[in-house]
């Protein structure tokens, strides 16, 4: 399909390996523009100067600039939506593929962080995402209802729900629960998945050894 220009700046190492999942999902000629954590790319002044946070993923779609993980799922699955990878905005299943995607920002990435790094919890109730165990029981509880988020259907979200969970997992701070792992391997086996992981190891054995990173 051709597109006004879309590029992604990427490591394979970051958080910017769902992005290229979506990309590839979305089946869109993309330009890719590689940082290199160990040199330090990723703070040069020409991408502080597109995301001033120096963070991955970072899109551009013609003029457009895009950052923030989630803010980017959306906004690729509606600008193509061909692919049918979201619902539209008058499907009664938006608001839930919203509330999922809302759900990673806002309660799973901060709970997993704090969890990785020992923080203390504060009392839940002044805590943006209550507490570590409630969010993975409710994330285990939806995931348990069905296939995928929203049912039988795969969404832009499930890819970006399997690809941080098979991450999570791997990592051991989130348990690797049944419900969870049955969900990865549904979900790791989509075509854009095998993919973009076959693209990022022919990319990851050009580059130097660097440790994950949370950029």
């Amino acid at each position: 399909m051709t597109t006004s220009a879309v590029t992604l700046y990427h490591n394979p190492q970051s958080r910017s390996a769902s992005t290229r999942i979506l990309l590839e999902a979305l089946g869109i000629d993309y330009e890719m523009a590689l940082l290199d954590f160990a040199s330090g790319q990723n703070r040069a002044p020409d991408f502080l100067a597109v995301n001033p946070l120096g963070k991955l993923p970072t899109l551009v779609n013609g003029e457009t600039v895009i950052t923030e993980q989630i803010a980017i799922v959306i906004y690729l699955a509606d600008r193509f939506p061909e692919a049918a990878l979201a619902p539209a905005i008058d499907d009664p299943l938006r608001g839930p593929y919203l509330r999922w995607l809302a759900f990673y920002a806002g309660s799973f990435e901060p709970a997993v962080v704090d969890r990785a790094y020992k923080r203390e919890p504060i009392e839940a109730s002044a805590s943006p995402y209550g507490d570590y165990d409630t969010v993975i029981a409710t994330l285990a509880a939806q995931l348990a209802k069905a296939d995928y988020l929203l049912g039988d259907r795969l969404t832009a979200a499930d890819l970006h729900w399997g690809n941080a969970l098979k991450w999570t997992t791997g990592f051991g701070i989130v348990p690797t629960l049944p419900v969870f792992m049955d969900y990865i391997a549904r979900v790791d086996t989509h075509p854009a998945c095998v993919r973009a992981r076959e693209l990022d190891a022919a990319l990851l054995a050009t580059m130097a050894p660097s440790p994950a990173s949370a950029d």
